[in-house]
């Protein structure tokens, strides 16, 4: 399986601006790991139930004798990590030097100077971000430059019953379609079942349906562009769904755990979700649905098939006093060899290669799927904006107030045009 070559072309575009980035040394401290030093750095993410981390450290520690990795536990909650990130950095704190950070945080991250930018190592290192997921290259990159690497990604994708439908459909015509029809076949309750509670997730399920009739949040440049036809016609799709009598009467409180509960109880034919749901329905110990599931992209609109990004990134504190052997660890992690770590201890790689590894697929089937690559791999970062948290909020209440019948598709993203130009200036 080499079609992930073909998204290659995808990404060049961020390479040549990697290229064409300023690659002289800076005046901060860069030492660690040259020359057989001893340095020890510390590594900040969340906690890991997986024993992934535990085995990429021990690989990287084997690699480089002279670095010595420290891991820092932060919250589960992201938000409160999150917190706990700004909170030390404003302060220019060196206490961490490596840290995971969700995708949607680069841009505020590098926009505050909390984030040491990449591109002078990637281009001494030769790094080819085309061999990336293009979708996760670009949330971690702003204002021209890297901020951070890929390491793991999420992605919303289609789940389909395979004992009642014999193809996935194709298109959000055709889902609608084919929810109303099987909707009560085999004991299901509802023909489809997504995230439209008013909380982020909701967001990524507006992305994904305007994205998939060409709207879009923000441009290239960071300005609004939400208003166009392509969003209107999105979010009617997405009312379209909802009011289709195809989906559970409390879709408008349903978020992921919601998701995955139903459909491991068989009581729904199609699912929109992120990946790691496969595994719990693939859990004969609480699932009812083992081996009767199968998953796709995301349907279609009259533009293409688009999917939301989720996971996490790789990043260098500004203020860390061993960047040097900080970016040895991150390019470990992000590049073949950790990739392969996680992917093993169910972590979906963001290194496209990856997924063509045998002992990776044998340990999770569903990485040798070509439609889950596929779906993974089409991917879109949600708006790269400092002002993300407040951009959220906004399209939160919006799409909400449309799913609920309070305003129209064009009234909400009239609404979002206007505030979110108030935010994004």
């Amino acid at each position: 399986m080499r079609w992930w070559k073909t998204f290659g072309a995808v990404s060049l575009a961020l390479v040549l601006v990697l290229v064409t980035a300023a690659c002289g040394a800076n005046s901060d401290s860069e030492s660690g790991g040259g020359d057989g030093e001893q340095v020890t750095i510390v590594y900040a993410r969340g906690k890991d139930d997986t024993g992934s981390t535990q085995e990429l450290v021990k690989a990287f520690e084997k690699k480089h004798p002279n670095i010595k990795v420290k891991f820092k536990e932060m919250p589960t909650d992201t938000g409160t990590s999150h917190d706990q990130y700004v909170t030390m950095l404003s302060a220019q704190s060196s206490e961490i030097d490596v840290m995971d950070v969700d995708v949607i945080w680069p841009a505020e991250f590098a926009q505050a100077g909390y984030l040491q930018d990449l591109d002078r190592f990637i281009l001494r290192d030769n790094i080819d971000m085309s061999q990336y997921i293009p979708g996760a290259v670009e949330a971690g990159n702003y204002n021209g430059k890297q901020w951070a690497m890929p390491k793991f990604i999420d992605a919303g994708l289609l789940y389909y019953r395979k004992d009642i439908v014999k193809e996935p459909p194709k298109t959000w015509d055709e889902l609608i379609e084919v929810a109303k029809k099987q909707k009560g076949k085999k004991g299901t309750k509802s023909g489809f079942v997504m995230q439209a509670a008013q909380y982020e997730g909701l967001v990524c399920n507006f992305i994904e349906f305007a994205g998939a009739y060409g709207g879009r949040i923000l441009d290239d440049k960071g300005n609004v562009v939400i208003n166009s036809p392509g969003t209107v016609k999105g979010l009617e799709k997405m009312i379209e769904v909802v009011k289709s009598g195809a989906v559970p009467g409390n879709i408008l409180a349903i978020k992921e755990p919601e998701t995955h509960t139903m459909y491991k109880e068989g009581e729904s034919v199609l699912a929109r979700n992120w990946p790691y749901m496969f595994s719990i329905l693939q859990n004969p110990d609480e699932s009812k649905v083992v081996d009767q599931v199968g998953v796709a992209p995301l349907p279609k609109g009259d533009k293409a098939s688009t999917a939301a990004l989720g996971g996490w990134m790789m990043g260098i504190n500004k203020y860390s006093k061993n960047k040097e052997a900080a970016w040895e660890f991150v390019k470990f992690v992000t590049g073949p060899e950790g990739q392969k770590i996680s992917a093993l201890y169910s972590h979906s790689p963001t290194y496209l290669p990856t997924y063509d590894d045998p002992e990776v697929q044998k340990a999770n089937p569903l990485y040798a799927d070509e439609n889950f690559v596929k779906g993974v791999s089409a991917a879109i970062p949600r708006p790269v904006s400092p002002e993300y948290p407040k951009i959220s909020e906004i399209i939160q209440v919006e799409v909400s107030n449309a799913l609920s019948g309070k305003v129209s598709a064009k009234e909400a993203v009239k609404n979002m045009e206007q505030q979110l130009k108030e935010v994004v200036k």
